[in-house]
């Protein structure tokens, strides 16, 4: 038998590469886009860790085409944003498969992210980024066919100018992984920001209120007097989307916290995360959403305010007192708020009408035994006293005479 095929050099091994970032994320701010992403962890055939030394991201403004741009346009007509370093392993050829053991690989070494971290990166939009790239035009596209003379005499409205982003991940020996999916950002001017919160609470929940923000108007109504001149006429335009609201927790300014799951219509939003003697502080921003992507405003001045339990518990309720021999004993319904530290009996004995505390510090129990003297009426009232040291107002008064 002969074989079939001729002896030559051995072939090189499979170059692994990462797979794309994923869970691409942007956030419009006012003039700042928020980009993150899920740093690669695996290379493109399923094994790990992946070949991989930093992440990068590009971006392009470009107007909307029937044909959208290729990858490779993208990256050279585009504008890197940015990069972030990641561990690398020491031989990108020692991998495991995703179903091996995590102990028979050594760990990727070496400064940045760890594999599989979240990146963040920001990019500040300029003047210069709202002039669409000049993309080269394909020889191979079909020719217009519009007769100008057969032309409608009115075209679709313009398209929203956008900016692409896209991400990718580099090898150790600096080859391109696959590119990320494509998040586009509307540049149109952000909604105007509201005025600084006001806020206020109770003992369930910090209330935040702002005022209304109204839509910009398109068109103004004409001058006293022209209205004669000009024919009615209706803007041929996108109509501007309804202004709706974020509310953000930045007592801590470097990790600000979104608070609304999605924007919300009214100026009042409720945070029911009560922790006396913690300070909150909060801001609000505007958004509308344009194709399908939030764009927020500017945010104000943040409002804080450090949260002090003034409020009293309820007075207890259902008290009675039973007398036996020698004592009168007394009882009450317990009360149910979450920072009760318990309750201070009084009592007052004729001709005396003040009633006195007779447990010199709060007690956990609904009842109490008094010893008095026999014969001679008492008169009892009870109070609920929280944590903070706040006290209700006393129980209804309840007179008994021990036997």
């Amino acid at each position: 038998m002969t074989a079939c095929g001729k002896k030559g050099p051995p072939l090189p091994p499979l170059v692994k590469l990462p797979v794309a970032p994923q869970n691409v994320v942007a956030e419009r701010r006012g003039n700042i886009v928020d980009l993150q992403f899920t740093v690669p962890g695996t290379n493109t055939d399923g094994s790990r860790p992946a070949n991989v030394s930093r992440a990068e991201v590009y971006a392009i403004t470009a107007p909307i085409t029937p044909t959208p741009l290729t990858d490779e346009q993208l990256l050279k007509l585009g504008t890197k944003v940015g990069a972030v370093r990641v561990k690398a392993p020491r031989n990108p050829n020692l991998t495991a498969d995703a179903d091996d053991p995590s102990d028979e690989v050594e760990a990727p070494e070496g400064p940045g992210l760890e594999q599989g971290a979240s990146a963040r990166l920001e990019e500040p939009l300029t003047v210069e980024m709202l002039t669409p790239v000049e993309v080269p035009k394909d020889p191979k596209a079909p020719a217009s066919t519009t007769d100008g003379d057969h032309a409608p005499l009115l075209g679709p409205l313009p398209a929203v100018l956008s900016r692409t982003y896209v991400a990718y991940a580099t090898s150790t020996r600096g080859r391109k992984g696959p590119l990320s999916p494509r998040i586009v950002v509307p540049l149109v001017p952000p909604p105007p920001p509201p005025s600084t919160p006001a806020i206020a609470y109770d003992e369930s929940n910090v209330t935040v209120t702002w005022p209304a923000v109204g839509t910009p108007a398109a068109v103004q109504a004409p001058a006293d007097g022209a209205a004669s001149e000009v024919l009615p006429s209706t803007p041929i335009e996108a109509a501007r989307p309804p202004i709706t609201y974020n509310v953000y927790d930045t007592t801590n300014p470097a990790s600000a916290v979104k608070l609304t799951t999605t924007p919300i219509p009214e100026p009042r939003f409720q945070d029911g995360r009560m922790v006396w003697g913690e300070k909150r502080c909060y801001t609000v921003r505007t958004a509308e959403s344009v194709g399908g992507f939030t764009i927020e405003s500017d945010g104000p001045p943040a409002q804080c305010k450090t949260l002090a339990d003034t409020f009293a518990p309820a007075a207890p309720k259902g008290v009675a007192a039973i007398p036996s021999e020698g004592a009168i004993n007394l009882i009450w319904e317990p009360n149910t708020e979450k920072d009760l530290a318990g309750y201070i009996v009084m009592r007052a004995a004729p001709p005396l009408e003040t009633l006195e505390p007779i447990t010199p510090t709060p007690i956990q129990e609904t009842s109490f035994k008094d010893a008095v003297q026999s014969g001679v009426q008492h008169v009892y009232a009870v109070k609920a006293v929280d944590k903070a040291g706040n006290a209700s107002p006393p129980s209804p008064r309840i007179a008994e005479t021990a036997r």
